[in-house]
């Protein structure tokens, strides 16, 4: 029987061909990868730690449109994570656009926010004890 999971798919342009940020930003592992006839990606299944997600070429048929072609989002990614300053520096190492330093809350959260290379918001973050 399989175990319900959430499997978010982040949205990128046409003619895309190098996912590489997220194996060097986040450590993702590529578990599969369906190419259009031009190499370029049409879907790409990713898994960080365990947690999978999906990246995905724009189908505006069926208004699945990348954030980097919109200038905006509407999805923001959140990745709990030990070590938030590593992840978080990894990242911006690896081509993100800083939003905001990390940050511990008063809420209890360790956070930063940044945008990947296609237009994606992630959150990195911690729980506090």
């Amino acid at each position: 029987m399989q175990k319900t999971t959430f499997v978010p798919s982040l949205v990128i342009a046409h003619g895309i061909t190098d996912i590489s940020f997220y194996t060097n930003a986040f450590g993702a592992v590529e578990l599969n990868r369906w190419t259009n006839d031009d190499g370029s990606i049409h879907v790409a299944e990713l898994e960080i730690d365990g947690g999978m997600f999906h990246l995905q070429e724009e189908r505006e048929y069926k208004n699945w449109l990348s954030p980097a072609n919109r200038d905006c989002t509407t999805v923001g990614i959140e990745l709990m994570v030990e070590d938030v300053h590593a992840v978080f520096n990894k990242a911006i190492a690896a081509g993100a656009t800083l939003v905001s330093e990390v940050t511990d809350y008063e809420y209890n959260y360790r956070q930063g926010e940044l945008i990947d290379p296609f237009g994606h918001h992630w959150i990195i973050e911690k729980i506090l004890k």
